[in-house]
């Protein structure tokens, strides 16, 4: 696969507030302690102050790990974490279906990708890339489902709780769909067998991720934390409690919400009043004050403030944070000095500088994780024979279609010429109409509405008319934008990447790795060249 770059403003499918960011605009740093450039991380680094107990850290995860065959790099990297030179360069994602949609892969790879580079800049530091299970989430309909060439597989069942602890006895039928799909080269058998041994050999959804994701990236030391973890959680139990009672968060986040708006930034998150769920197996709902007292909604689950405190104190696994208090839980129990994610989580990130300022926690730089289109070997044969450049296919399938009519149909179909020249004409009438009756300007702008118009219309019936001798161009076109907006949205949004990896094996990751910069916000474009 042959790598290139766009700009990814050229994609079309970036909010304003994501590029501003990129560009590191001014009123966007405003949101961020330090800037996402190699500059940003030289002061960051300078200034860091880890408050997470490292000892506690590395004995999670080495629980974690205690059942998972794995590569020495990763056993390193965990070890390294006791260190004070050590940090951490977090991704983070739900337990998404054989990984669901390419993002997922990219967003680790893009991890990899930046503590490789920033281990070059400071090489006194080690930088671990870390991919943080949202083993807490609930909305299972997110994630029970993947795309693979096209076809939608689905696990149906009932579920309720957190997704990490879903049982997955019942799996095996959606397995084998998959493995079906994936074909018989030789790394769609490995890749078959990993997923068999993930799904049918590990009891809970969070397990069986564990060991998919740790097949496909050990070799490059990526660490996996479940951190739904009572040693873990007692470090955040402080915050918990204040939060609750005295709704810090909300209030802060709420503030720096309408200044965003204000600057013209997309606020995806609306905090609420409070931000911690009551979790317990089978059940994760959200906890609300009613009078002087906090109710588990759909429950009889009440409690007094006093009780709210001692319990947090003693049971700190049974709260769970949502999206707002995640962040601040990962900065507590971990040495992180960066947090990768896609656009949406680069948005709501904004929104949450004043609450860490809050409780005193360092803000970690934001960086938006690696974006890429993979291109076929035969879609890449099809533009070069219709002379497409990477960034005209990106735009929709009508403009693709007339700007290639306009541009290759031998005729000078475009009456944009024509038009100029009339509004010229009429500047000229609308001024000899003024000096005689200045009523008359409004009848002689009415008639160049008329005639723009109708000339407009002309143009759409000449392009139309071109467009039906080249009815074979035009299904290509629509082939090749098909392929870069599968279901309407980019290709990373909803296909897998079991294809890939079942034509490239390990070097589609590889690939990855190699040619994502996330430091130079460049949107990749990835070729296949047989």
């Amino acid at each position: 696969m042959k790598a290139s770059y766009m700009e990814y403003s050229e994609t079309g499918q970036f909010t304003s507030g994501v590029l501003r960011y990129l560009a590191q605009d001014a009123e966007a740093l405003r949101f961020v302690n330090y800037p996402p450039s190699l500059a940003g991380f030289k002061e960051l680094l300078g200034n860091k102050k880890v408050q997470a107990d490292r000892s506690v850290l590395v004995e999670v995860l080495q629980q974690q790990y205690n059942r998972l065959e794995t590569s020495s790099l990763v056993s390193q990297n965990i070890e390294a974490l006791t260190k004070e030179n050590t940090f951490t360069i977090t991704t983070g994602h739900q337990l998404n279906l054989f990984t669901g949609p390419l993002y997922f892969i990219y967003k680790i790879a893009s991890a990899i990708a930046l503590s490789k580079e920033l281990k070059e800049a400071f090489p006194d530091k080690n930088f671990v890339p870390l991919y943080w299970m949202a083993t807490e989430d609930h909305d299972f309909a997110e994630i029970n489902h993947t795309y693979i060439h096209g076809k939608k597989l689905v696990w149906d069942k009932e579920n309720s709780g957190a997704t990490g602890q879903l049982s997955t006895l019942d799996i095996g039928e959606i397995v084998q769909a998959y493995q079906g799909i994936l074909g018989a080269s030789p790394y769609a058998l490995q890749l078959a067998e990993w997923v068999e041994k993930a799904y049918i050999q590990h009891e809970n959804l969070a397990d069986a991720t564990r060991y998919l994701v740790n097949k496909l990236f050990e070799k490059y030391g990526l660490v996996i934390l479940d951190a739904n973890n009572s040693e873990l959680k007692k470090q955040l139990s402080g915050i918990m409690a204040e939060d609750i009672c005295q709704q810090h968060s909300f209030r802060l986040i709420n503030e720096t919400t309408t200044r965003l708006q204000a600057a013209g930034f997309d606020t995806p998150v609306n905090p609420r009043e409070i931000n911690f769920f009551y979790l317990k197996k089978g059940l994760r709902e959200r906890i609300v004050k009613e009078n002087s007292q906090y109710q588990v909604i759909n429950t009889d689950i009440i409690f007094t403030e006093v009780e709210l405190h001692t319990h947090i104190q003693k049971h700190p696994e049974e709260f769970s944070p949502n999206v707002v208090m995640r962040t601040l839980y990962q900065e507590c129990i971990l040495p992180n000095i960066c947090y990768i994610g896609g656009g949406a989580e680069l948005s709501y990130w904004l929104e949450l500088k004043s609450t860490f300022e809050y409780y005193k926690l360092d803000f970690p730089i934001v960086l938006l994780r690696n974006s890429a289109q993979q291109v076929s070997a035969s879609i890449a044969k099809k533009q070069e024979n219709l002379n497409l450049s990477s960034e005209i296919v990106f735009k929709p399938l009508d403009t693709l279609k007339k700007e290639w009519i306009l541009a290759n149909a031998g005729k000078n179909l475009s009456l944009k010429n024509e038009i100029d020249a009339l509004e010229e004409v009429f500047n000229t009438l609308g001024h000899r109409a003024n000096a005689i009756d200045s009523s008359l300007v409004a009848s002689a702008a009415a008639v160049e509405t008329r005639l723009k118009k109708a000339m407009e219309n002309l143009e759409k019936k000449l392009i139309k008319a071109e467009k039906r001798k080249h009815s074979g161009v035009l299904e290509q076109l629509e082939k090749i934008h098909a392929h870069i907006f599968p279901k309407g949205g980019l290709q990373e949004r909803s296909e897998n990447f079991g294809p890939y990896f079942s034509t490239y094996g390990p070097a589609f990751i590889d690939n990855l790795i190699e040619n994502f910069h996330p430091l130079k916000g460049k949107f990749t474009l990835f070729q296949a060249t047989s």
